[in-house]
């Protein structure tokens, strides 16, 4: 298959290179604030906080305790029945919202090479409502009362395997396991493969770990807050900052072959990934700084991109005030002081581990398709200091052409990707 090629000059002015344009032609959302593309994003765009106390269980012992939760999901509703007894709640969220991304696309697997189709998520955590369930039913009701589909239910993969399966996508595949970071990383291994020659990749992330726990697995890093209040326990770049607030849900995407989109009349494209770049911190104690401000700078260079291109960006936005003030230094290098709109509607759902960058993705191709900024909530004290341009409180509107992500996951792990408006 030959692909819709560009040729942009390599960092340092090496020989050019030629490679394929890989587009997004379909979005799937599972998310605190909708269930759904256009009911999360009419929600965002309200600026609806999603983020509230727990209510499957008594979280009472753990400080805090508030998540952003999907709403109003009914698994038995939206998948068939034969899915359920082999799945946890974050595939069942992962399944639904690849089927949405592809009828968004308008693409029928059946009508695409099998071996052209891919799947690349990304998953921090894996199937813990499910895992747990089962853990429990080992010490209690002894092995034979063990579901068999414990032996891949809970696992990270299993995401890429089940939606896969469902629609006969037999390509080169995977899943990416890199924290936050992981939900930009996916994309770029799918952009990968669409340059081996694949047609279609569903690609990006969805994380669910809000169980007992997992909510006290998250809650034990210390990075989240002990805030009891929605307003203020997840304020990223505010002098109040004090922690995030653990989320679940994410997106997923029809990521596409430029020229295969084109020849298939697909109905509409939302975007192109134009540059992807990871990097890694140094160890402890090194002098050289984080990697957050390198992977925006190879990913703008890998776009053909200049840091006056880019209309907005989506940052990491941990919350954590020591994280916060690395990221705003870097923002301020490569765009100076108040130098872009700088959109945090992770503040309305929390941070969804791999997810939430993906969410970001998300929001940054409908806030090209609109020409709306989406806007974070209660962010009342800025930090003087960062100088950032916070989109805050409602929406902005701007014609964005040139967006960057940026995602930084535990351990070091730093992602990039510049997004750029469909061509026409």
């Amino acid at each position: 298959m030959t692909g819709t090629t560009t040729t942009r000059t390599a960092p340092g002015g090496t020989a050019p290179r030629t490679r394929t344009r890989a587009v997004f032609t379909g979005i799937g959302v599972a998310a605190p604030g909708g269930l759904g593309r256009e009911e999360w994003w009419a929600a965002t765009l309200r600026g609806e906080s999603a983020i509230g106390p727990v209510t499957e269980y008594d979280a009472s012992g753990h400080a805090g305790a508030l998540v952003g939760r999907v709403p109003g999901f009914e698994a038995e509703k939206l998948l068939p029945g034969r899915l359920l007894p082999q799945t946890d709640r974050v595939t069942r969220l992962a399944l639904v919202a690849a089927q949405e991304a592809l009828d968004d696309a308008g693409a029928d697997p059946a009508t695409f090479p099998e071996y052209g189709m891919s799947v690349v998520t990304s998953n921090a955590t894996g199937g813990f409502e499910f895992t747990h369930r089962e853990i429990r039913k080992l010490w209690t009701e002894g092995p034979k009362r063990v579901s068999v589909y414990e032996s891949f239910a809970w696992f990270y993969a299993v995401n890429t395997g089940q939606i896969s399966i469902r629609h006969g996508m037999r390509g080169a595949g995977g899943v990416l396991v890199s924290d936050q970071a992981g939900g930009l990383d996916a994309l770029g291994q799918a952009r990968r493969t669409l340059r081996k020659g694949g047609a279609l990749a569903v690609t990006g992330a969805l994380e669910s770990a809000l169980d007992p726990w997992g909510l006290a697995a998250h809650l034990s890093s210390g990075d989240y807050s002990r805030s009891g209040d929605p307003r203020t326990a997840f304020l990223p770049f505010d002098s109040r900052a004090s922690g995030a607030v653990p989320g679940e849900g994410g997106a997923l995407f029809a990521l596409e072959d430029g020229a295969h989109a084109e020849e298939r009349g697909a109905s509409q494209v939302y975007g192109e990934l134009a540059g992807y770049a990871a990097t890694f911190d140094p160890p402890p104690g090194s002098p050289r700084p984080p990697g957050l401000e390198r992977a925006a700078r190879l990913a703008l260079a890998d776009a053909g991109a200049a840091p006056e291109d880019i209309d907005v960006v989506f940052p990491d936005a941990a919350g954590v005030s020591a994280r916060d003030d690395a990221e705003a230094t870097a923002l301020r290098n490569l765009f100076g002081p108040y130098g872009v709109p700088v959109s945090v509607p992770k503040t309305l759902t929390g941070r969804l581990s791999s997810g939430s960058p993906a969410l970001d993705v998300a929001s940054a191709l409908l806030a090209v398709r609109d020409g709306l900024v989406p806007p974070a909530v209660h962010l009342d004290r800025p930090v003087p200091g960062h100088r950032l341009d916070l989109v805050r409180d409602t929406p902005r509107e701007l014609r964005v052409r040139t967006v960057l992500v940026l995602a930084r996951g535990h351990g070091g792990f730093n992602a990039a990707v510049v997004l750029r408006a469909p061509r026409g």
